[in-house]
This record gives C-alpha cells, sequence and structure tokens, in this order.
C-alpha cells in the first residue's frame, strides 16, 4: 500500500501542477477531489494536499484519513491552527474556512462520508483506531 500511495500522490501533484488544479487522478474517477492549499502550522509556508470529498449543502466535508496511519495527517494540524484557506476545485480557487466537527455534528459528517467513501471505515481500522478527523469547509 505505501508504493501505491507514493505513486498515487506523487502522480496526482504533477497532474495537478501541469494542469493548474483542472485534472487529477481523482478527476479521472467518479471520486470527488480537491486541493487544500494551507498554511504550515510550524513552517509558516505554503502546502497544497490534494483530498477527496462530499459536498454538504453549500460546504464540502474532508477527513484526515492518512490512508489510514496511526498518526493524523500534518494538513490537518495546519487546519486546525490557520482555519482561514483556500482550496481548489477543478481549477476553480475559492476562500473556505475550516470547521473541526465534533459531536453530533461529527457524527452526521462522518456517516455521509463513509457513505460516499466505504474506504474511511477501513481506514479506522488500518489505523488501530484512531478518530479520523473531520472537517466542513465554508465559503467565507
Amino acid at each position: 500500500m505505501s508504493l501505491m500511495e507514493k505513486a498515487v500522490v506523487g502522480t496526482d501533484r504533477l497532474l495537478y501542477r501541469l494542469t493548474g488544479g483542472k485534472f487529477t487522478i481523482m478527476s479521472m474517477s467518479k471520486q470527488k477531489g480537491l486541493t487544500l492549499i494551507t498554511t504550515g502550522a510550524r513552517s509558516g509556508e505554503k502546502r497544497e494536499n490534494q483530498v477527496q470529498y462530499v459536498a454538504d449543502g453549500d460546504s464540502m466535508l474532508v477527513v484526515g484519513s492518512n490512508w489510514g496511519k496511526p498518526h493524523h495527517p500534518a494538513w490537518t494540524a495546519n487546519l486546525l491552527k490557520n482555519p482561514d484557506i483556500q482550496v481548489n476545485v477543478g481549477g476553480d480557487v475559492r476562500a473556505v474556512r475550516a470547521t473541526l466537527l465534533e459531536g453530533a455534528d461529527r457524527e452526521a459528517a462522518w456517516t455521509t462520508m463513509v457513505a460516499a467513501y466505504p474506504a474511511f471505515q477501513d481506514y479506522v481500522a488500518k489505523s488501530g483506531g484512531r478518530e479520523l478527523r473531520v472537517f466542513r469547509l465554508t465559503a467565507r
């Protein structure tokens, strides 16, 4: 899985750069993907990460699965420290605010995410039971 992850992520980043975010691996499938454009929590530098999302009304939901690794992906720390970010959805760059969901809001969003992408449930088991961070992205 590690080799597959590296190949997918590397190829996705290359396609993203070459096409300005208009074409990625996810755009070739039925999955919805976007690029988070964040500020590094420790470095303060611009960071870009491609993730799956699910539209939820006027907002979007994203999950910090980290391919089922036991630790949260770094981009989730970036969102916690600097929640006002941009996203690139198919070449359309938008300003959004990321909100970490908890309690009933998280559970409802989690149900929506797993219905769209059942592999997220597998990532929980693979990670040793880590509660994956779920964020709502809303326009600002």
